[in-house]
């Protein structure tokens, strides 16, 4: 009697060279996540035209109304993370993209900023819901030796997508008033669930691990390794993986994850609360203390910006070999270039060159943190860890501007707030490099393919205990 056939998934895909398929994923997930960062950034550039608009005289009036998203994206990262891995990453990103897109619409109809402040609200948990669900399908799918590459390379498109509604704002909102951002920030996401819905993957791993639909994974096979034959009878399995019988955060802090996972999440929320500080606060810093002009302080935000997209493709390849150590130093580095900015001031060349230093370190190691999100859990609740890593890595960023602007109402010299905006990125580093010995000591090597390791094990502790034991 013949042996049935037997095919590895994780295997087959940490094996598979680059290809079509892959870069097609890619730059689906990048369009995505533009998608996401446009809506995000599309509320800044409308609020002076909201102001004019709704004779709203007091400015200050627009900060619950710009955090509301973040809120947002607090509640909303933990609840997709679940639904992503109860009912599938594609469902669930289309449900995200259905979410925010509508929401967003739906600010064309809004009459004051109370009713903004609850649509972006509600548009922010459709925002934090694609952020883990779209990270772990590209974890899924990418060969382990590219893993780190392919997560940061599509989250290139949220920094890029939240600059682009100024390109919309100089031409068209001109014509067309401030309503026009948010046509195109609410029917371009419907029509991008559209679009999930018809070509998007659903994660390979996922379907053996949570449902073992045999037809959808035999045809997206086809997709994958194009000529490979699967019989009927075969056994298709993920590194050992088995059922999880639903999800309980306390998954989160098992099997060697007690530590790992809290300092993931400080790093997260530390970082954040850093970078929301200088894109919240340094261009009035910079204009109030006379350093520069409006516009000066405009490109010194796009400096920051661009910086730190270089400082994520940067990454990608020294942290596919070497883990999570380029992310602690560049949180090392950070630490210094914040620091520095204050002083830097007395020369405009210097200070866009220390700007975009920062930029390079904190948006650069970030998408590290996110890449790292979607390695260290196993597939049955991947989208569960990302998601809790981002909902916490959101109180920094919710902290960050609020304790800028009571050390900003002491009166504190310009070079002083800088100073002390860099103190978290000392307890950061600190953390990271602490996290990077713990995934050292617990599954050896650097490389970020050491995940399998925690597959084999936690899916062996489930099939003797019916969860993941220590």
């Amino acid at each position: 009697m013949s042996q049935s056939q037997t095919i590895d998934i994780t295997r087959l895909i940490d094996e598979k060279k680059i290809d079509g398929f892959s870069i097609q994923l890619l730059i689906f997930s990048f369009i995505i996540f533009l998608f996401d960062g446009y809506d995000t950034g599309a509320i800044a550039f409308a609020a002076p035209e909201l102001l004019k608009a709704w004779h709203v005289a007091n400015r200050a009036e627009l900060g619950p109304v710009f955090s509301a998203s973040l809120f947002g994206v607090l509640i909303g990262s933990p609840i997709f993370g679940y639904i992503g891995d109860r009912f599938g990453r594609k469902k669930a990103i289309v449900a995200c993209c259905l979410t925010f897109g509508l929401f967003t619409w739906a600010v064309v109809l809004a009459g004051s900023l109370n009713d903004v402040f609850y649509l972006r609200f509600f548009a922010g948990i459709g925002i934090g819901g694609l952020l883990p669900n779209v990270i772990a399908l590209n974890a899924e799918y990418a060969p382990k030796r590219y893993r780190a590459t392919m997560i940061i390379v599509m989250f290139t498109g949220y920094p890029l997508g939240t600059g682009s509604p100024g390109l919309f704002t100089a031409w068209l909102v001109p014509q067309y008033g401030w309503p026009i951002l948010f046509w195109i920030g609410g029917v371009v996401p419907i029509v991008a669930a559209a679009a999930v819905f018809l070509w998007m993957p659903e994660s390979l791993k996922y379907l053996v691990v949570k449902q073992g639909r045999h037809a959808e994974v035999a045809a997206l096979l086809a997709r994958v390794k194009p000529g490979l034959s699967v019989a009927p009878d075969a056994q298709l399995l993920v590194s050992d993986e088995k059922q999880y019988k639903g999800f309980s955060p306390q998954f989160l802090f098992r099997d060697g994850l007690a530590l790992i996972t809290p300092l993931l999440w400080f790093c997260f929320a530390i970082n954040l609360m850093g970078y929301y500080f200088l894109i919240s606060w340094m261009p009035t810093l910079l204009t109030t203390s006379k350093v520069l002009s409006p516009a000066g302080a405009a490109l010194a935000t796009t400096v920051l910006q661009v910086g730190g997209t270089l400082g994520s493709l940067a990454l990608c390849r020294p942290m596919d070999v070497k883990g999570l150590a380029p992310v602690a130093v560049l949180f090392a580095i950070a630490v210094p270039a914040i620091g520095s900015i204050g002083y830097a001031s007395s020369s405009q060349t210097l200070l866009m060159i220390v700007v975009f230093v920062a930029g390079f370190c904190v948006l650069g190691l970030q998408s590290g943190l996110n890449a790292m999100s979607g390695m260290i859990y196993p597939t049955a609740y991947r989208s569960n860890g990302s998601g809790w890593a981002f909902a916490v890595g959101r109180v920094g960023s919710v902290v960050g501007p609020i304790v800028g602007g009571f050390l900003i109402g002491r009166q504190l010299p310009l070079q002083h707030l800088f100073v002390l905006a860099a103190i978290p990125a000392v307890f950061g580093t600190v953390a990271c490099f602490a996290l990077m010995r713990l995934y050292l000591a617990k599954f050896g090597g650097y490389g970020l393919g050491q995940q399998d390791k925690l597959d084999s094990a936690v899916s062996h502790a489930a099939a003797s205990g019916g969860g993941p034991q220590r």
